[in-house]
């Protein structure tokens, strides 16, 4: 068994996957990941397959934060749109969701039968905070990448501030802070620039 350190992580990203790759990645992160997929998303992306590197699977996962829908599945779309287009878009939406998709319509009825048990709640209970813990493992992984990057550590600062402690709404965060983003990134390349 291979450990993987931070210098791992921000390697070259290995050679670029195919269709049939992106399909049966994604399918087994549908299959392996019920709720709490985004943690073996970046496992799998950043880690094992080396399809993206931190740095870029953080912006992806920013942007796709941004834009409406769930994450993983905007993700998903982007990933397979940056190697392969439309097609690789498709290819890995579909094994996202395609066999996901028929297991938990399959659960879903088995739990309409079941959801009055008392164990049965208490199971979900148990399993909301592991789902709990796999976010914030990989909201300390992807840290990692921010702290190469203040200005990113600062936004990131800030975001957290405004939803988590002064309950504003997210759009509107969301729309104040990713500017300053911008802005802040694009100030600190030219000073950078300029030095060079």
């Amino acid at each position: 068994m291979t450990t993987t350190t931070a210098t791992d992580e921000v390697s070259a990203p290995a050679r670029p996957p195919g269709l049939k790759a992106l399909f049966l990645g994604f399918l087994e992160l549908g299959l392996t990941g019920f709720g709490g997929v985004l943690p073996l998303a970046r496992a799998m992306i950043v880690e094992q397959r080396r399809w993206l590197s931190a740095e870029e699977f953080a912006d992806l996962l920013g942007l796709c934060q941004f834009l409406p829908g769930g994450n993983i599945i905007n993700l998903s779309v982007a990933i397979g749109l940056k190697f392969h287009g439309a097609r690789g878009a498709f290819a890995a939406l579909v094994g996202l969701i395609a066999f996901p998709t028929a297991i938990v319509i399959g659960l879903g009825a088995i739990y309409a039968q079941v959801q009055a048990d008392p164990n049965i709640r208490h199971m979900f209970s148990g399993l909301a905070a592991a789902a709990a813990g796999l976010l914030v493992s990989m909201a300390a992984k992807m840290a990692v990448p921010l702290f190469r990057r203040p200005e990113g550590l600062a936004v990131a600062a800030l975001c957290f501030i405004a939803i988590a402690v002064l309950r504003l709404p997210l759009l509107p965060t969301m729309l104040t802070l990713a500017p300053l983003s911008i802005l802040l990134t694009w100030l600190v390349a030219r000073r950078a620039a300029g030095k060079a």
